[in-house]
C-alpha cells in the first residue's frame, strides 16, 4: 500500500473508509469522513492506524517518475 490508495479500516466498533495520507514504519496515517460527531470530534477526520489492520479498496494511480522529465 502506498500514499493515496484507498482503504478500510474499523475504528471503535465502525467500519470506515478512507485515504492513505502519510506513511510510517508499521502504520499509515489515514484521512476519513464521519457523520458521527463523536468520532469527529476525536479523531478530526484523520487516524494512525497499524498496516495490518487495513483492507485495500482502490489503488491510488501510478505516477512515471520519467514522464514528469519530458524534453522537447
Amino acid at each position: 500500500m502506498k500514499i493515496g490508495d484507498q482503504v478500510s479500516f474499523k475504528l471503535e466498533g465502525q467500519d470506515f473508509t478512507g485515504f492513505i495520507d502519510k506513511a510510517y514504519q508499521n502504520s499509515f496515517m489515514i484521512t476519513f469522513k464521519s457523520d458521527d460527531t463523536e468520532i469527529l470530534d476525536k479523531y478530526h477526520d484523520r487516524v494512525v492506524i497499524n498496516k495490518k489492520k487495513l483492507k485495500l479498496i482502490k489503488a491510488a494511480p501510478e505516477t512515471d517518475p520519467e514522464s514528469d522529465n519530458d524534453e522537447a
